[in-house]
């Protein structure tokens, strides 16, 4: 990524005081930031405007996050390869979800509980190769 470039991150996440927390620490940070609020918004969004990096919930209403990456991965060369992180509470040991993260490459799973705001942003800036 150039380094001017001001990475475009999308957070696809219905609820309202997460996702307010997540843009606030990325913009703090530097990062442009689009929000979307259930996942066929998420993939409308995605496709249109092409973000750098995708903070995924998986469950939403309308599609669930698991629903919309499939299909962001089955829409175009840019959706196969734009880096996803899946947030979510549902358990890690659950198959569809490793299922998916497996297939759905480049793709990584964090549990919301295990990770903090400043460390979900260093995971972005890991995954955009932004270290800093």
């Amino acid at each position: 990524m150039a380094e001017n470039k001001i990475a475009k991150i999308l957070i696809v996440e219905d609820e309202e005081a997460i996702c307010r927390a997540y843009e606030e620490a990325l913009k703090t940070d530097g990062f442009s930031v689009l929000i979307a609020r259930n996942g066929q918004d998420g993939l409308d969004l995605a496709i249109r405007e092409k973000p750098d990096l995708i903070l995924l919930d998986i469950l939403m209403p309308v599609m669930d996050g698991l629903t919309m990456m499939d299909k962001l991965r089955a829409a175009s060369p840019y959706g196969k390869s734009v880096p996803i992180i899946l947030l979510t509470n549902l358990s890690s040991d659950e198959e569809r979800i490793i299922s998916a993260v497996t297939k759905n490459e480049p793709s990584y799973y964090l549990v919301k509980s295990d990770w903090n705001l400043n460390q979900i942003v260093e995971k972005v800036k890991e995954r955009l190769g932004r270290q800093e």
